[in-house]
């Protein structure tokens, strides 16, 4: 089974209200004031703790927390060379002098900026089950421990599109969370034009995530064309537990949300049987693709927990260190 039955049980379902506390208060370090609507206080500050996890060097022009291909002052080691008169000669290497009787000193992996681009889908079907609100919520996250890292941060949707909002520094994170809170679900499900949007736009590699429910036939398109741009790619599965396991039956008429089609369906057990291990095979081979194409993928159902998410599941994923 393909995503488009998958569709169908994505967007018949219900769009559901945002019951979000903006009541809590933001931790130590983060700014005064801020009114913590996405993520609870305690959940940001175990976030500070946590890195992006980068699985190729980068190069970047501030300083940053990051590997790159140029030698610097980190306390990562990357080899050794000859010392030169002018050389600092703390980084000369003592215990190789008095063992080879030769002048070393250590080269180290510069630490650089990460340039992190959020891909946000925003289409109707991410409306349903509270799938948008999850994926704000991750988006946060994610946008959080970049930004107090002084890594950069934007921040780009589809189908809506337009301006791509740039984020830099931890005093940024309240802008960041106010722009997320304020997205909304509508329009299709276009994936590979996002993507090819994604790519025509200037900048370094870095990191791209994507987080969408993939509810589209061309999500292949669009997976397969992410790496061109290089950089690392993750990509966040964001579905609901109804779109893997619907407990409707009996004879129905869902309503495509994204177009307002209708199609009559009569479900038996034998019907939802299939469709659910047919729905499964799909978001395995959504995962077999990105991790064929080099993408970290993770799966994530709206309501899930988000601190088992984020502080367990992307640990073991390698998105977060």
């Amino acid at each position: 089974m393909g995503s488009d039955a998958l569709v169908w049980a994505a967007r018949e379902r219900s769009e559901q209200e945002r019951g979000t506390d903006a009541s809590e208060r933001g931790v130590d370090g983060f700014r005064r004031g801020l009114l913590v609507a996405l993520l609870p206080a305690a959940l940001l500050g175990r976030l500070e703790r946590l890195q992006i996890a980068t699985r190729r060097p980068l190069a970047g022009h501030l300083a940053g927390e990051h590997r790159s291909p140029r030698h610097g002052s980190s306390l990562d080691f990357a080899d050794y060379r000859t010392y030169h008169p002018g050389d600092d000669f703390r980084l000369i290497d003592y215990h190789l002098l008095a063992r080879l009787d030769t002048l070393l000193i250590k080269l180290f992996e510069a630490d650089d900026e990460l340039d992190v681009r959020l891909l946000i889908d925003t289409s109707a079907s991410m409306g349903s089950d509270g799938k948008l609100l999850h994926a704000q919520r991750l988006a946060a996250a994610v946008g959080f421990v970049a930004l107090v890292r002084r890594d950069t941060v934007s921040v780009s949707t589809f189908p809506t599109g337009g301006p791509v909002p740039r984020f830099v520094g931890r005093q940024a994170a309240a802008s960041l969370f106010g722009h997320l809170e304020g997205l909304s679900a509508a329009g299709p499900t276009t994936v590979a034009q996002a993507v090819l949007h994604h790519l025509s736009r200037p900048g370094r590699a870095g990191l791209t995530v994507l987080l969408s429910d993939l509810l589209t036939p061309d999500w292949e398109r669009g997976i397969t064309r992410l790496p061109a741009r290089g950089g690392d790619l993750a990509v966040i599965h964001v579905l609901s537990r109804a779109e893997l396991e619907p407990e409707m039956h009996g004879d129905l008429e869902v309503v495509d949300r994204e177009t307002t089609e209708r199609l009559a369906v009569s479900l038996s057990p034998e019907t939802l049987a299939e469709y659910r291990a047919g729905a499964l095979a799909w978001a395995d081979g959504v995962a077999a693709r990105c991790r064929h194409v080099g993408a970290a993928y993770t799966r994530t159902l709206a309501g899930d927990d988000l601190e088992s998410v984020l502080l367990s599941g992307w640990l073991r994923a390698g998105v977060f260190r």
